[in-house]
């Protein structure tokens, strides 16, 4: 809707309470919004000074029509855009997610309620008290109340017929003191009822009316003489005592107070909140929200105070809150304190957040990392022409110095990352002497033979490190296994990057810049990693023998230096003396260079 169009219609607008819906071309509601003079509010939107965000213009770009419905006060017209944007959950509005599903403590709605802890909510007319912090902190609220008030915890239908019609006999929980019986009638409906009562009563906070009630049934008991009852009350007084004491965190004449903290992450809110009563938290939560438009941190934070007081039937008259804000509700107090216990308590909340905050922020970090993995995955399946998504790769290469202790590595990479509790090492078995292709046959063949018998998953990409002649080695073992054409396979060559393919003379080159191609260094690279570590292990345990360790002054790690750097004494018997010098220092290069010059000439 252009400003133009906006204008043929201001004049209808209503400079009163309310709120207003934008819709689309398909009559889909875009947005729901409150004001308290709906007519400056709507046109705010249609004015150049409105119009700073990208998300507002493509917001008003996409509007056809506005509806709006009166209110009597701003109060109403919160509650109202409240209830609209959880029923229809506009596009354009703020997103509001819980961090997780809380425990609730279910009195069931049935004669002499049992008591539970559930997650969800069932809507039967059952009384659901929470949310809780957690089931580990839940569970000692509710041992707290099994031992102080005798429960059923039976599913038996106990109707007044049932019960008179004597159809249940009472059981060991009776006998240990844990139900009073009321299936074979002896704890009235009524009894049973008060219980229920008082423990509504201590799990909204309030343990005071419940402290003097016992007090004044333990003094009467008393004072008949009547002792054992007197006690029971005692006992009972003992535990709620010790029940608050683990509970009191800050000054118990805080009561009935809402607190929220308020912290920002790019276009994430994260708010806290707990509920305190007598100076003890009864109840908390976190809640993530998504900045849709331009909404300041004041709007962010009065949404979600009133969209947390509803949910959770608060009537609180004073909210705790980081800044100042304009709660359209003027009976409820709004505090920003400084100083003192409730400042102690916001704090608290702020941790909460904040802690929240860190660990929405690692699942964001990972869900990133995930997609790009996801992106160059699907990259490396367009480039090597896979049917299937390469989400499990393994890659081969060998190790051995003068046919000396030949191994061979094997890594996994699962869904683009290293998945290295999978990598596994191979001792060469049947090959004797440096033939790589020989030695790749043998690992390929144990490794997926091996698979076949424990019935494991195959791997969608398999790669070889080396060229045409590592590749047909592995192949033979595939095809030795009947596994030819259900792996994907492709070698890839040290020098230049090229990519082979079984059957295909012609190697590929990927772009140099391209992800995949980096995946497949990085699990190649991995992979000579893995082989040469394993390799310098099995040296350091084997005795190292070779030409070089014979010539006066040369050691074993000046050896192993020029064989790691060279491969073989063949090819340092043809390096310059300037190339052995630069890797070794003059003085030893010349004593390798002379005495491997003089070997030559003996040749």
């Amino acid at each position: 809707m252009t400003s133009a169009e906006f204008k043929t219609i201001l004049h209808k607008m209503p400079s009163q309470p309310g709120i207003y819906k934008y819709f689309d071309e398909a009559d889909k509601l875009l947005y729901v919004g409150k004001a308290k003079d709906l007519k400056k509010r709507v046109a705010s939107y249609f004015t150049e000074s409105r119009n700073t965000s990208a998300r507002i213009r493509l917001l008003v770009k996409k509007i056809k029509k506005i509806e709006v419905a009166l209110v009597e006060t701003e109060t109403d017209a919160l509650l109202l855009e409240n209830s609209l944007i959880k029923k229809h959950q506009p596009r354009y509005n703020v997103a509001l997610k819980d961090d997780k599903t809380y425990p609730y403590v279910c009195i069931k709605n049935e004669h002499f309620p049992r008591m539970f802890m559930t997650r969800r909510m069932i809507p039967d007319g059952s009384v659901y008290l929470g949310p809780f912090v957690s089931v580990s902190r839940t569970q000692p609220v509710l041992d707290f109340i099994r031992e102080v008030f005798p429960l059923r915890t039976c599913n038996l239908y106990l109707s007044k017929k049932n019960i008179e019609a004597k159809k249940f006999k009472s059981c060991l929980e009776f006998d240990i003191g844990k139900c009073a019986a009321p299936c074979v009638g002896k704890q009235t409906e009524e009894d049973y009822g008060k219980n229920i009562q008082r423990i509504r009563t201590i799990l909204r906070g309030n343990l005071q009316p419940v402290i003097a009630d016992w007090k004044t049934s333990m003094n009467d008991h008393s004072s008949k003489m009547e002792f054992e009852a007197a006690d029971t009350y005692k006992k009972k007084l003992q535990a709620i005592e010790n029940y608050q004491s683990k509970s009191t965190i800050v000054n118990p004449e805080i009561t009935d107070v809402d607190v929220f903290s308020f912290e920002s992450y790019e276009q994430k809110a994260f708010v806290n909140y707990l509920k305190v009563m007598n100076g003890s938290i009864i109840q908390t939560k976190n809640v993530e929200l998504t900045h849709q438009l331009d909404e300041t941190q004041e709007e962010l934070l009065i949404f979600t105070v009133n969209a947390l007081r509803e949910e959770l039937k608060s009537d609180s008259k004073e909210i705790i809150v980081p800044f100042e804000i304009e709660y359209p509700d003027l009976a409820i107090n709004v505090t920003v304190p400084k100083i003192g216990d409730k400042k102690k308590l916001l704090d608290l909340s702020r941790m909460n957040a904040l802690y929240f905050r860190q660990q929405r922020q690692k699942v964001y970090v990972n869900q990133k990392q995930r997609s790009s993995k996801q992106k160059v995955l699907e990259q490396l399946k367009e480039d090597f022409h896979l049917t299937e998504l390469p989400d499990h790769i393994e890659c081969f290469d060998n190790s051995n110095m003068q046919g000396s202790f030949p191994v061979a590595s094997m890594v996994v990479f699962r869904n683009g990352k290293p998945a290295k509790n999978d990598y596994r090492h191979f001792n060469i078995k049947t090959v004797e002497g440096p033939n790589d292709f020989a030695s790749m046959e043998e690992i390929v063949f144990r490794r997926y033979k091996r698979l076949l018998n424990e019935k494991k998953p195959l791997p969608k990409l398999v790669m070889i490190d080396g060229g045409k002649g590592q590749l047909s080695s592995a192949m033979k073992s595939l095809q030795a296994l009947n596994l030819e054409g259900q792996i994907a396979v492709a070698g890839i060559a040290k020098k230049l990057e090229e990519i082979y393919f079984p059957n295909d003379p012609v190697p590929m080159h990927i772009n140099k810049k391209s992800m995949s191609l980096k995946l497949i260094q990085q699990i190649r690279n991995e992979a000579h990693r893995f082989a040469i570590e394993f390799h310098r292990n099995k040296r350091s345990k084997g005795t190292f023998k070779t030409a070089l360790t014979e010539i006066d002054g040369i050691g074993k790690s000046t050896a192993e230096k020029l064989l790691t750097h060279f491969k073989s004494v063949n090819k340092i018997q043809q390096t310059p003396f300037t190339e052995l010098a630069e890797l070794i220092g003059d003085s030893k290069a010349q004593l390798v260079f002379d005495y491997l010059t003089a070997t030559t000439k003996l040749q």
